[in-house]
Formats: C-alpha cells, structure tokens, sequence
C-alpha cells in the first residue's frame, strides 16, 4: 500500500490552491454553465464511437479488398483511441455527466477497447493522479522492458536508442493490457488494494475473463467466421488496429507527462513530498497546443493534463477556458505554468528528454 503525503503547512501554496478553486469555480458560477459535458462531449462520443464500430460492420457485412480493409483497421485505430481520450476518460472520471448511471455506461467502453474499467481506475484515478510523476507509485511512468521514463528507473543498455525505437513499443500499449489486466489484478490482490475497495477478487477475475473473451470473439471471432478472409489477415488486422490506437495514446500521454519541465519528484525517507498537492500536480504535468483546435478535440482535452490533475472532476470540454484562469493564477504565486506551445513543440521535447533518460544514470 502507498504510504506518501504531501506537505499541508506551506501557506502560500495552500492559498494558491484555495484561489484557483475559487477563480475556477467563479467561472461555471458567473457563465451559469455545468462542469460536466455538453453537446460537444455528445457529438465527440458518437464520432470517435462511429469510427470504431461502422468500419467493422462494414468489414462484416460487405466483401471488401484486403487494401480497404487495411484502411478500414487503420481507421478504427484511432477510433478506438478516440473512445478512449474523449469518452471512456471522462466517464470514468465521472465528469461526463452529472448522473451516475450515464457515467458507468460510457466508462464501459473501456470494455470495447479489450480493457478492464476496475484496473483503470486503480492505476489511473488513483495511482497516477494521487502520485503523479512519483517513480514506483504512478504505474503510467513505469519503465517497461525496453523504454526507460523515469530519473529513478535502472538504466539499460537497452535505453540508449529508444528515442528511436519506443514510438514501436508505445504501439503495444493496449495489445499488452489484454493480459497484462490478469496480472496487475493480481497484484492488486495480493497488496490488499481490491479488498480495500471492497471488491470480491474471484469476482472481478471472473468478470474480467468473461468480458475478454467476449471482446476477442466478436473482434476476431466474427471476421474470420463471417469474412472471406484468413485466420492470419485477422489477425494481422486486428495488431494493426491496436497498434494505432496504442500509439496514439502512449505518445500523447507522455507528451504531457515525459517531457522537459515536467518533474519526476520522489519522497523522502519519511513517505513526504514536501509540497501542497495541488503544486505538485502543477510541477509535474504539462500542456501542449493549447490554440490546436483539431487537436483539443480529438484528444480529449489531455493536451490540458494541468487543468485536468487540478480537476479531473470537470469534463474537458471546458478545459481550453478554465486554462488562462489557471496559468493566470499560478502566475500570480511564482509558480511555473509548463506549457509547449504547439504538438510539434511538445513532441521534440518528449524526443529529447527520452535520449536524455536512456543515457542519464538514475538519480540517487
């Protein structure tokens, strides 16, 4: 279990994090507007949901070319990660809609990914936006194998290239979480964490079997029962799918998060980090393309990752408006506002701080 806090007795910062409530409150008061999502939001779920799931009728329902197919996998790619970024991620958050139930229909979608919504929440909700940025806590800058994205991590031989070669591997990331799920439950099991949510383990170890079995029937299943194609065109198409959307959602992830400016802060002997949490998130999370509009909208606002730790409460459809408010008043307090200015900006700097991490000794 994590035994890590966050200092509560530096006043300045806890009147930062106070201000910035108020000021960002003071906006959906004064505008009379919901936190959660709106038309937008509603009109970005049902694309990024057509996107996946009409390309696969179609395969389905009409003979199609192998090359059409192959485009058609492509697109449901980045469907797939649309759902992700802009539906699945508020909705679990619970800042899709102000009713309950809508939330959990729409974070279910985690399920149309191969994915496990219980999994998600405890690395995701809890570990990563608790701990963000702390090395053996947040599971999202987990070194894994080959890529190396933390100060703390052991360095490999290994790291040395992966400027190069980790866009290859990051393009795994939801391939992986079709097994990986089993094992992390697993873990989260054996520390007591399942139980600390009051969830029944067989339970959720037989729910997660089941969906996962559901998922690759109907995903591969079907095409090779009801297509004209191979066992091995399936497949092909089905890694190529994942591949996108994994891709995708690695790199734009780390592009808030494994870039420069974005701290990687660790606790001292006695489980501190000696800063207001709110000043930690700031310290460690990073926006990018801020006046990108395709971009906002395709990503789900995680181009705003300050704006989302500070408030994952609030739908990101509202994040382009309430980050002045928050540049604002960090800027008001000293504090540092990391921001790259555009997509290109961001990814140079997450290029350069992965050649940095694969040739860095870890930091004591």
């Amino acid at each position: 279990m994590v035994h890590v806090k966050f200092e509560k007795g530096l006043e300045s910062e806890h009147q930062f994090s106070v201000l910035l409530r108020k000021n960002v409150n003071s906006y959906f008061r004064e505008n009379g507007i919901s936190i959660k999502g709106n038309l937008t939001l509603a009109v970005q779920t049902l694309v990024m949901l057509s996107l996946y799931v009409v390309p696969f009728i179609l395969i389905l329902s009409f003979p199609v070319s192998t090359w059409l197919a192959l485009v058609f996998m492509v697109i449901m790619g980045i469907g797939i990660a649309g759902v992700g970024m802009c539906v699945m991620h508020d909705a679990v958050h619970g800042s899709f809609s102000e009713k309950e139930w809508i939330n959990k229909l729409f974070g279910g979608t985690m399920y149309l990914l191969g994915s496990n919504v219980f999994n998600w929440k405890l690395q995701h909700n809890v570990f990563h936006h608790a701990y963000t940025n702390i090395n053996g806590i947040d599971e999202d800058i987990e070194s894994k194998g080959p890529i190396r994205l933390a100060d703390h991590a052991p360095l490999k031989r290994i790291h040395r290239y992966q400027y190069i070669h980790a866009f290859f591997f990051y393009g795994l990331l939801t391939l992986s979480k079709l097994v990986k799920d089993f094992t992390q439950l697993a873990r989260y099991n054996r520390e007591g964490i399942t139980a600390k949510y009051k969830m029944n383990p067989t339970r959720e170890y037989l729910k997660m079997a089941i969906v996962k079995a559901i998922y690759l029937f109907v995903i591969i299943g079907l095409p090779i029962w009801l297509t004209e194609f191979s066992w091995w065109q399936v497949l092909l198409g089905f890694f190529i799918m994942h591949w996108v959307a994994g891709c995708i959602l690695s790199t734009i992830f780390q592009m808030a998060h494994v870039v420069e400016g974005a701290e990687q802060p660790m606790p001292d002997a006695s489980g501190m980090i000696h800063h207001d949490w709110a000043v930690h998130e700031l310290r460690t999370t990073s926006d990018f393309g801020r006046n990108n509009l395709f971009l906002n909208w395709y990503v789900g606002g995680l181009n705003f990752q300050i704006e989302h730790h500070l408030f994952p409460n609030i739908s990101h459809v509202h994040y382009r408006k309430i980050a002045p408010i928050v540049e604002r008043t960090a800027s008001e307090f000293g504090l540092n506002y990391n921001l790259k200015p555009s997509f290109a900006s961001a990814l140079q700097s997450h290029v350069k701080r992965l050649k940095e991490l694969g040739r860095k000794a870890p930091v004591a």
